[in-house]
């Protein structure tokens, strides 16, 4: 069984805010000055005199993560289009119907989309712009000019994944949401490593991310998001000598012959079909062994680091080694939903996070069945 609610609520105090996130937060303390001042992730001081009740999102995660924290949608006037588009794909949506309704145009023209739309933003009035730390300073500059207050968050590691929740619940005056949830990431992580440490060299298998597949091949490499559960879940990532994501062949993956393919949830379109149909890539282990999965999704893509991480790792976990993990993962989303929406998602809910139409066919999906959950 999962550690589930229950487990990460017994682990709270024990566990603490772990690993890295530690080091952040405390790293943050002396720029504390007064109660409204919180440090974002780039180490700069932000100062609200109240939490704020405008605010705006240009990194795509940080929109969905900003309603897990707070609860609602309701201080959220401005995101990136793309986290638009997770939240109208996704369950969200269905869970916050006010959500549809956010300005989408905050961003999207140049610097990878996302440039920020000053005349927009002026219009919407926020007390604070998120916006990304690690991107140079041409799309922060902007908002600096126009006398926005902005808060600055960096990605792709599970500690930074944490302190975007930490910065989230500063923005909403919640900090203690930011504990209560990097208290269930850091008990899914013991449970797993626990369980995981344990499996043979020669059972470890070899797993493909493919970050780009509908348009061209791209694996992610070592020291990646994906590369992190990848190999907190007791396997190897194929691509691991690769840096960052570069464009790659078709050779190069059957050259690599993974057991496992995971599909990138971003490219909509994308299907398994894709590895299935291919001439070249039908031929790995993975394709002949029917271990291709599209990502799920469910308040954000399942991918990258997001509020709901946790589940991510669970899924890989049982779709790689059922034998050793066991994990009720239609009961565990239902208790993670209630924890970070306040919801409870209905069983055509957990079809669709699951993506039950796309991955139904695939080994060992069977257990993500509604018929199946125990």
């Amino acid at each position: 069984m999962a550690p589930s609610i229950a487990f990460y609520e017994v682990s709270m105090n024990r566990v603490g805010i772990a690993g890295g996130a530690a080091l952040l937060v405390a790293s943050c303390a002396p720029l504390r000055a007064h109660a409204d001042c919180f440090a974002d992730l780039a180490g700069r001081e932000v100062c609200l005199l109240h939490p704020a009740r405008r605010v705006v999102t240009i990194p795509m995660p940080s929109a969905s993560t900003l309603i897990a924290v707070d609860g609602s949608a309701q201080r959220l006037v401005g995101m990136h289009p793309s986290s638009k588009k997770a939240i109208d794909e996704g369950v969200l949506g269905r869970m916050f119907p006010q959500a549809r309704a956010i300005d989408a145009s905050v961003a999207g023209v140049g610097a990878d989309g996302f440039m920020p739309n000053v005349e927009t933003l002026a219009l919407l009035d926020p007390e604070v712009v998120v916006q990304w730390g690690d991107r140079g300073d041409d799309i922060v500059g902007p908002l600096r000019n126009a006398g926005l207050q902005t808060a600055l968050l960096r990605y792709g590691t599970e500690p930074l994944a944490r302190g975007n929740l930490a910065l989230m619940a500063d923005i909403a005056g919640k900090p203690e949401r930011a504990k209560e949830l990097i208290a269930w990431r850091a008990a899914t992580v013991a449970d797993i490593e626990t369980k995981a440490r344990d499996i043979p060299e020669a059972r470890r298998l070899r797993v493909v991310y493919l970050q780009r597949a509908a348009s061209g091949l791209a694996a992610a490499g070592a020291n990646s998001y994906y590369d992190f559960y990848i190999r907190l879940v007791g396997a190897r990532n194929a691509a691991d000598g690769l840096s960052s994501a570069p464009a790659i062949s078709a050779e190069q993956i059957a050259q690599w012959d993974p057991d496992v393919i995971l599909l990138n949830g971003f490219e909509e379109k994308l299907t398994p079909a894709r590895v299935y149909d291919d001439e070249i890539l039908s031929a790995t282990r993975a394709a002949r062994e029917r271990r291709v999965y599209k990502m799920p999704i469910g308040g954000y893509r399942w991918d990258p680091p997001s509020q709901e991480s946790p589940l991510t790792w669970m899924w890989l976990a049982d779709l790689l080694y059922p034998e050793l993990f066991h994990y009720d993962l239609r009961a565990e989303i239902v208790g993670a939903y209630r924890l970070l929406y306040g919801r409870t998602p209905s069983q055509a809910d957990l079809d669709d996070v699951l993506r039950l139409s796309i991955n139904g066919d695939a080994r060992y999906y069977d257990r993500f069945a509604a018929s199946a959950s125990k």
